[in-house]
């Protein structure tokens, strides 16, 4: 939920002055920005892979496509010393020139639906601007929605408009969710208080919604990890920018920098701590509602 804030300012004698106030900002390195957020409908037959890849841009600018020397997802069940069951590959191309967004390349590259289960984990490796980057998953189920309906309760003022959301917890786990209301606005809930139980809540969007415009509420599985990641983003950016753009402060995911790294054990560059990519790779189960404001 996103709320702006207007600042007035007023006139001494009904007289102002503007000064220009050129500042100096100071140099800020660039980073690989990873949008690896996989959303796993198992109704389909294959994934519907796109990983988007842009680069960070200097203050007040928009973060642009960036293009990799090469894009692998790889998976399996682990089985021990970094051996994995019936591994599989994944290759990706950049779909349209220019665009950062990349896909399986073959038809033998997709994905399927029927291999995604949870205990198998996702490798994903990218190599940009000769660094190569590594992250690993593992797939996370969800449970479906109940039931999104459109409330009449306001929050802050009148031009709010509320979406109720009702889902039932999976009892046999400590569940995090996160469940995305359109136009990068999400919210995340952990079942600490609720677990096994079915419940209840509000998001308020911050204006009001055109009558016939349609609403559709997902619902995503996530580890603790991501559930945090996503938290901590929302918490900095006030959904304005999304997830996987460049936050106030940085906040790091789980895409690292493995450059030169001879034991892949050492992945998580605990003696480099300021080489990683930003963003996250997630595999996670996604269930949807729509409905129409009325």
């Amino acid at each position: 939920m996103k709320k702006g804030i207007t600042m007035l300012f007023g006139t001494l004698l009904f007289f102002s002055c503007e000064d220009v106030i050129d500042i100096d900002l100071p140099e800020v390195e660039t980073r690989l920005v990873v949008d690896g957020l996989v959303r796993v409908d198992k109704s389909q037959e294959f994934v519907d892979v796109k990983i988007k890849l842009k680069e960070s841009s200097i203050f007040f600018e928009e973060n642009q496509p960036t293009q990799a020397e090469s894009v692998l997802i790889y998976y399996g069940r682990p089985t021990g010393g970094g051996l994995f069951e019936n591994l599989s590959f994944s290759y990706l191309v950049e779909k349209d020139e220019g665009s950062g967004i990349y896909v399986p390349n073959l038809e033998q590259d997709r994905i399927q639906t029927a291999f995604v289960e949870p205990g198998v984990v996702f490798i994903l490796q990218i190599t940009h601007k000769e660094k190569r980057y590594y992250a690993q998953t593992e797939y996370v189920p969800t449970v479906p929605i109940d039931n999104v309906e459109q409330g009449d309760d306001t929050l802050f003022n009148d031009e709010e408009t509320e979406i109720i959301v009702t889902f039932t917890d999976n009892p046999d786990q400590d569940n995090f969710y996160i469940f995305d209301f359109m136009n990068s606005e999400f919210q995340t809930v952990e079942d600490e208080f609720f677990q096994g139980q079915q419940f209840e809540f509000s998001y308020f969007y911050d204006q009001k919604l055109s009558v016939g415009q349609d609403v559709t509420v997902s619902v995503l599985g996530a580890t603790e990890e991501f559930y945090n990641y996503v938290d901590l983003v929302l918490e900095q950016t006030e959904n304005n920018n999304g997830v996987f753009q460049t936050p106030v402060a940085t906040v790091r995911g789980n895409v690292f920098d493995i450059t030169g790294l001879d034991n892949i054990d050492l992945f998580d560059n605990v003696e480099r701590p300021n080489d990683y990519a930003l963003g996250y790779f997630a595999m996670v189960q996604e269930y949807s509602r729509t409905i129409t404001i009325e």
